[in-house]
């Protein structure tokens, strides 16, 4: 008897254009042979040239959305992405605090198209989601911020992603793809102060709206698969990398990934 797939919640914005958010986390999540379930936090009018509109939902309606799953279905792991509102960080720290399975949290403050997509309050509040998650993923403008640093080299890079890992007792994974030169260079650290580094060519491509978080639902499937962490994140970046290198060049400014090719592929 083939295996159940495995039951992924994201908790996350709607990104009307589907390059990012809920809508690439579906895509990711289903690709990867999981069953895909949605809390949606905001809904955004978005382009790959910039975010037009946002209207951020009542808690008690997010809320509502992550006890239907879960109160029915379940779920093997959940993804955090946007989240909108401290009241919606606040109220889904709440509810997830306990969870058994595997969490990874996308501290999103910032879209690719460079739109503010979290407030300072709301950044304030994601001490609480570090707390409950399994695995972190910012990328290097969201490490500066959670670490408090301003991580410029590697050294730096992966001395912030090993304190704010033992401070929140969280596995770190700091995603280098804003840093510098030919390649593109990622740092897991974990609270007990071991660390890895994953490393492949940097792609020049505007075509990267949604990376993040094609990489957050990906690795929370295979971690609700039952994959390793190092194994997740080595299949969870080769799924990615391999979905950049296949975008479909839509759009004037910062296009989606080809998740669909990607699929073509197997």
């Amino acid at each position: 008897m083939d295996r159940p797939p495995a039951r992924v919640l994201s908790i996350a914005g709607s990104d009307s254009s589907g390059g990012a958010g809920i809508q690439a986390d579906i895509k990711t999540i289903a690709l990867l042979g999981g069953y895909a379930m949605t809390a949606i936090t905001a809904i955004t009018a978005q382009n790959t040239r910039g975010v037009q509109a946002v209207e951020i939902l009542p808690v008690e309606l997010v809320l509502a959305q992550i006890e239907s799953c879960l109160s029915d279905i379940g779920a093997d792991a959940i993804k955090i992405g946007m989240l909108g509102s401290p009241a919606i960080a606040h109220a889904v720290a709440d509810r997830l605090d306990g969870f058994a399975g595997p969490v990874v949290f996308d501290p999103v403050m910032v879209a690719t198209s460079g739109a503010e997509l979290a407030d300072g309050e709301t950044i304030a509040a994601f001490d609480r989601l570090l707390a409950i998650a399994t695995l972190a993923t910012p990328n290097l403008p969201e490490l500066a911020v959670l670490s408090g640093s301003e991580p410029a080299t590697p050294e730096a890079i992966l001395q912030a992603a090993m304190a704010l890992a033992e401070r929140h007792d969280v596995q770190i994974l700091a995603k280098g793809g804003h840093g510098n030169g030919a390649e593109v260079l990622d740092y897991i650290a974990s609270p007990s102060g071991k660390f890895a580094s994953f490393g492949h060519a940097r792609i020049e491509t505007r075509h990267t709206h949604g990376t993040g978080c094609t990489l957050s639902a990906a690795l929370a499937t295979l971690l609700g698969f039952g994959q390793p962490l190092t194994a997740a994140i080595r299949l969870a970046r080769a799924f990615t990398y391999r979905a950049i290198e296949l975008a479909p060049g839509f759009g004037e400014g910062n296009g989606p990934l080809g998740h669909q090719a990607v699929r073509r592929l197997d």
